[in-house]
């Protein structure tokens, strides 16, 4: 009998412990069924009672009549991990909801993972955390400086027995950023080898693809093959378009994405409720051609145009930060193309856009809200904030409840249980992540409160940090960690490790 459920048995047929009941809440329990009344009992990190309950002296009640019960967010693909040594409250992700967060995407990743997991749960946090490996970490730590090309075959053998400890240790699976160094320099083969790894540990592959622009599709079919290949569930990142050309065309995405579905092969995606990306300014140079001016016109005319990038971080100027690439040209007097250029010669100057420290990042308006909407709405996407602790892009403090409001309650509300459902148990099944992600008896108590009044995001672009409204309570192992306006103080966050 699995361990948590073992332990609710005993906990129901035993003496109770003092409890916390939320009472008179509209449950929505995130299967995807409609919400009903009823009064729900945490105890001892579990849910214990599901129903009419009556409270005992010394049990915490919380009356929610009016306010839905949810379980807590999953957040498919997250940064929060980064800074949270100096943030174990990590306010910005407690308190739009997230109760678990999934980190070691985008190809980068704690490493080893069985060390960062030691040091997680000597220190927790407040939410729970679960990771992936990442391709470039154990592609840097086998080749160093030299990366800038295709690995030797005992290359990728050293790359494999790093993975394979970290999946012993619990990691999710492997994840690829194949638009950064060093993952960018890779071949298929490599990555076929190493998914192959993840996948005989019931692992899972998510990949932020080589191009989501230009050579969109190409990318997408590489991800393909590796599931094909590899034999390996594949998680598609913050799935987008990011070509002004292609504006439109979400649903002959899908169609291409349910067609290998089709085929047997298990791929499906995640979307963050925004239609513009953080990344680095060198990321829309897909051939590190930073010097050819043709390069950096086409980047802004068919990518994001030069009065759609801002500044959310340049360390050589801290005064662009808010400012587009457009109004730094017209300050500077010079064509848009060469500001683009001037702009990543300054950040990098000895022409390594691989550094330990941040120069600069970007916010960059490249998808069309049409193409949001269709994505957000597919049954087979997870939803995730692609966030950061204090990074400069606003969903790091809104995306779920932004989704929520946004993209849910303020265009058909009868879609709540579906969306909880995409937001919490969709992701918890696709990643193999037990014993969360339902309100059922035996699960971790991570719950959310919502008032669906209100619930809504409060995060822009000049205050990325602004704390949504709406979000209740937040309960992680059931504690409560975030009381509607502030932090608790309390860090029961667990690692989560891959079942």
């Amino acid at each position: 009998m699995h361990t948590r459920l073992a332990l609710a048995l005993a906990l129901l047929a035993g003496p109770a412990a003092a409890d916390t009941l939320i009472r008179g809440a509209t449950v929505i329990d995130g299967s995807g069924r409609p919400g009903y009344v009823a009064d729900v009992t945490l105890r001892n990190g579990l849910i214990a009672g599901i129903g009419k309950v009556e409270p005992r002296a010394g049990d915490t009640v919380v009356e929610a009549k009016g306010l839905v019960l949810a379980p807590g967010f999953i957040d498919a693909h997250s940064h929060h991990e980064r800074g949270m040594d100096a943030d174990l409250d990590v306010r910005s992700a407690a308190s739009q909801g997230i109760t678990t967060a999934i980190v070691g995407v985008d190809g980068g990743s704690e490493f080893p993972l069985e060390d960062w997991f030691a040091k997680r749960e000597k220190a927790p946090a407040a939410i729970n955390y679960a990771s992936f490996t990442g391709h470039g970490t154990v592609r840097k730590a086998v080749m160093g400086a030299d990366y800038r090309r295709i690995a030797t075959a005992d290359e990728v053998k050293r790359m494999e027995s790093l993975l394979a400890a970290d999946m012993k240790a619990g990691a999710l699976g492997l994840s690829s950023g194949l638009e950064y160094d060093p993952g960018i320099y890779s071949d298929t083969a490599e990555l076929v080898s190493l998914a192959k790894v993840a996948s005989a540990s019931g692992g899972i592959y998510t990949s932020h693809v080589r191009s989501e622009d230009v050579a969109l599709d190409q990318a997408q079919d590489e991800a393909a093959t590796i599931a094909r290949e590899a034999k390996i569930r594949v998680q598609l990142s913050h799935l987008k378009i990011s070509l002004i050309d292609r504006w439109g065309q979400a649903p002959a995405m899908l169609k291409r994405i349910e067609g290998w579905r089709a085929e047997g092969l298990d791929i499906a995606a995640d979307v963050y409720p925004y239609t513009y990306w953080y990344s680095t300014i060198t990321s829309i140079f897909p051939k590190r051609d930073f010097d050819n001016i043709e390069a950096s016109r086409h980047a802004l005319q068919h990518v994001a145009h030069a009065d759609g990038i801002f500044f959310a971080e340049y360390t050589p100027e801290p005064r662009y930060v808010g400012m587009s690439v457009a109004q730094i040209a017209k300050e500077r007097g010079q064509p848009d193309a060469e500001t683009l250029q001037w702009l990543i010669k300054r950040a990098y100057p000895d022409g390594n856009i691989d550094v330990p420290e941040d120069r600069e990042g970007v916010m960059g308006v490249s998808m069309s809200e049409e193409d949001v909407t269709t994505f957000i709405n597919w049954p087979l996407a997870s939803i995730c904030s692609d966030g950061d602790l204090d990074g400069g892009h606003p969903r790091g403090a809104g995306a779920f409840p932004r989704f929520l409001r946004h993209y849910v309650l303020d265009k058909d509300p009868s879609k709540l249980p579906d969306a909880i459902r995409r937001a919490t148990s969709l992701t918890a099944e696709r990643y193999g992540i037990p014993d969360r992600g339902l309100i059922a008896v035996g699960r971790a108590a991570d719950v959310v409160l919502i008032d669906t009044a209100t619930v809504r995001d409060n995060a822009s672009m000049t205050d990325s940090l602004a704390v949504s409204s709406g979000i209740k309570g937040v309960w992680v192992n059931g504690e409560q960690v975030w009381d509607g306006a502030k932090s608790t103080g309390k860090h029961p966050g667990e690692i989560v490790r891959r079942k």
